[in-house]
């Protein structure tokens, strides 16, 4: 009988808690304004384990599942949860998620960097934006190539970011440093995002040739650009910008940053966004998450 008890204890103990035994996800996941016991079973699983074992992001003393099953949980740990349904929809399972989690919670916290910002290669929101992102990208590299898109589609369902784009040429890609230095001769000369969109939608056929086209395609003087780039004019400033991104420990392309602080979430569409908005909120606490 006792262990039959212990049990029940168990379960009506958790059950007070907002906490459910492995065998009732669903039960955890049925919460108002969620939909997450529509994922699939095994999502589902492992989502329950990351609302049973977390607690509040907000730094209520309740867990991650009781809180918004009161229905007044933060944004912030609203927007984790959504995170972690989705990290969980993809496979993750619940130990990768919640360290996921803590990882980005704790950017929030860290040393912030600081970057030279060359206007030129920043659009979106002016130098008065609420939220910078910067981005270190290869020319060559296929996901700062995905990554494109996204962000402009951040810029423009968030008007109040500005995107500024520093060239980090990867040794690996051929091209990677005559795209970076064109782009740059295209920049001195007010085409820079011309230019930049021109390479990442041909990147799988750069070339000298290619980029030289590129440049006579967009209105630039090629001759000149040639003459630059010979003299190794941006070799320099180049290398000045990769710089700056190892010193904020860019160890990948694409490598993003917000108001300093390094996207950990992976980049998607869903991660800038939660970001951006728990960049926007975090700053509107004066370094600190409001209460709703």
């Amino acid at each position: 009988m006792r262990p039959a008890f212990s049990r029940l204890f168990f379960v009506l103990l958790a059950s007070s808690l907002g906490i459910a035994s492995a065998d009732e996800p669903q039960r955890v996941l049925e919460l108002p304004g969620f939909t997450f016991n529509k994922l699939p079973a095994p999502a589902q699983r492992e989502l329950a384990t990351v609302f049973t074992d977390e607690f509040d992001y907000c730094g209520r003393p309740l867990t991650i599942a009781a809180s918004l099953k009161k229905g007044d949980a933060c944004k912030h740990t609203r927007r984790l949860a959504a995170t972690a349904a989705r990290l969980a929809n993809e496979g993750s399972p619940a130990s990768e998620i919640i360290l996921s989690l803590a990882r980005y919670q704790q950017s929030f916290a860290t040393k912030r960097f600081t970057f030279k910002l060359d206007e030129r290669l920043c659009h979106g929101a002016g130098a008065d934006a609420k939220v910078t992102l910067v981005e270190f990208a290869d020319f060559e590299c296929p996901y700062c190539a995905a990554a494109r898109p996204m962000v402009e589609e951040l810029v423009r369902a968030r008007p109040q970011v500005r995107a500024c784009y520093f060239p980090f040429p990867l040794s690996a890609h051929p091209n990677a440093i005559p795209a970076g230095q064109a782009a740059l001769f295209a920049r001195d000369h007010g085409k820079f995002w011309a230019m930049h969109d021109q390479l990442f939608e041909n990147q799988l056929s750069l070339s000298e040739g290619t980029i030289r086209e590129l440049a006579r395609k967009i209105g630039l003087d090629v001759p000149a650009m040639i003459k630059a780039l010979a003299a190794n004019k941006y070799t320099e400033e180049l290398n000045a910008s990769k710089e700056q991104g190892k010193a904020a420990g860019v160890d990948s392309t694409p490598s993003m940053y917000l108001n300093g602080r390094k996207l950990t979430l992976g980049i998607s569409p869903e991660a800038l966004l939660t970001a951006v908005d728990d960049e926007l909120d975090w700053a509107a606490g004066n370094n600190a998450w409001p209460a709703n």
